[in-house]
């Protein structure tokens, strides 16, 4: 739009702009409106572009435009319109999915004549963008009362959804099913709307169908997940039980390992689920928010859309927000339960600790004993060879004429050679614990 995000407040002075800004302005600006004239006729298509789908789609559809001298796509655009003969191109791309519009011109007061089939070929020069979601045959006519359109014979009676813009001035049914070709039809029936309101309804009613189809893709992730949350439910009320009656170590170390397998588990599926949960929420707002905006009035005892679909599409709604509660619910359980398992674990794991603490100080009581034993033993062996050598050493003395009495020096030298022993003995032990402690404190 030419805009620029800086403001100008004096000639040469400008204000910066915050990074943002010029993006926050035209995101309310983002796919306007487009003007429509009755009678038209309008195939909508949205295909899957998760990943790097959306990147090779932009390229594609640059590329077509290059090749038939179109109005390029600008870089970073995510809608874009192009005239192509006598139909419209209306191009958007949004986070998980791509559409593509054609507006085509309806020479044809029949509705869906000719079959969208036959209308649809300027699709096929474009590469697939991805898997389809949704195909959707809209046709826009005036509402002629003299001749009255049998709408049920046109859609599945059991199906048929209709119903009126509060002011009256557009009639709008489908029966929500996929015709032979794969298009579900609506049909739009004009009663003096103008191109500018007209355009705003279809597009309403366009974005109603592709949300839709979207916010449903949340029921078969949340019937994938039923089986297995079923059974990790069942197996903790299993585990639950078995803790009561473990009472060994390595029977609840097995019960806490396969707590932790079922969380791992859990945690997966939650984690695989989380944005197509949370995505169908918000398509389901949309279609809401979209239903409210056209204001729908009952006519001819035929259900409108908003009851079609509260009575088709809100048990699907629940279905996702019963199995997202659920999984939320089981992870806390299984949490708990883990904890308590956990903290058996670890009071068994202290109870064997001071069984082999106590253990270790017996051993050590033990040693201390059969240490003071040994030492008590080697103060008498080392006093005995001790001795020994003094009576050798007084025994050569008297040989040499020194007049001393063997045996009465022998036995006066046995107690103090005893107590010497004994206190060499006792300064080394005590050198000993002294170099330990000082380690110990190192350490």
């Amino acid at each position: 739009m030419g805009m620029t995000a800086d403001v100008t407040i004096s000639e040469g002075a400008r204000l910066s702009a915050h990074a943002l800004r010029a993006a926050v302005l035209g995101e309310v600006h983002a796919r306007p409106f487009t003007a429509i004239e009755t009678p038209r006729r309008i195939l909508h298509f949205a295909f899957d572009t998760g990943g790097g789908a959306a990147q090779r789609d932009r390229t594609a559809l640059t590329d077509f435009c290059a090749r038939r001298g179109l109005e390029p796509l600008k870089e970073g655009a995510k809608h874009h319109r192009v005239t192509l003969g006598g139909a419209t191109l209306r191009w958007e791309q949004h986070s998980e999915f791509t559409t593509y519009t054609w507006e085509l011109p309806s020479e044809s007061s029949v509705p869906f004549h000719p079959a969208a089939s036959s209308l649809a070929a300027p699709m096929a020069s474009l590469p697939q963008p991805g898997p389809v979601l949704v195909a959707l045959d809209l046709h826009l006519l005036a509402d002629n009362k003299k001749k009255k359109i049998a709408i049920e014979k046109l859609f599945d009676r059991a199906s048929l959804a209709v119903a009126e813009n509060s002011d009256g001035n557009v009639l709008f049914a489908t029966d929500f099913q996929a015709d032979p070709s794969g298009f579900v039809r609506v049909l739009v029936l004009d009663r003096g709307l103008g191109p500018e309101r007209a355009g705003a309804v279809v597009q309403r009613i366009i974005e109603l169908e592709t949300y839709r189809t979207l916010a449903l893709l949340g029921l078969p992730e949340a019937q994938r997940l039923t089986p297995s949350i079923n059974r990790i439910e069942t197996r903790l009320a299993e585990v639950a039980d078995e803790m009561r009656h473990a009472g060994g170590l390595i029977d609840n170390q097995r019960l806490l390992e396969e707590l932790t397998e079922l969380a791992s588990e859990l945690e997966a599926g939650a984690a695989a689920s989380l944005f197509r949960f949370g995505a169908s929420r918000a398509y389901h707002e949309i279609v809401q928010l979209r239903l409210n905006t056209i204001g729908e009035r009952k006519i001819e005892g035929l259900p409108t859309w908003s009851s079609f679909l509260a009575r088709r599409m809100s048990p699907a709604m629940r279905t996702c927000a019963t199995i997202e509660a659920r999984q939320a619910d089981l992870s806390e359980k299984l949490a708990r339960a883990a904890n308590l398992l956990r903290t058996k674990v670890d009071v068994e794991l202290e109870q064997q600790n001071r069984d082999l603490l106590k253990s270790m100080n017996d051993r050590t009581r033990l040693q201390l004993r059969l240490q003071t034993t040994v030492e008590g033993l080697s103060v008498a062996a080392v006093s005995y060879y001790v001795v020994g050598l003094f009576g050798y050493l007084m025994k050569g003395l008297h040989d040499e004429g020194v007049p001393v009495d063997i045996s009465l020096a022998t036995a006066l030298f046995v107690p103090v050679a005893v107590l010497a022993i004994w206190w060499v003995v006792r300064r080394i032990r005590r050198r000993h614990i002294v170099s330990d402690r000082g380690e110990a404190t190192l350490r």
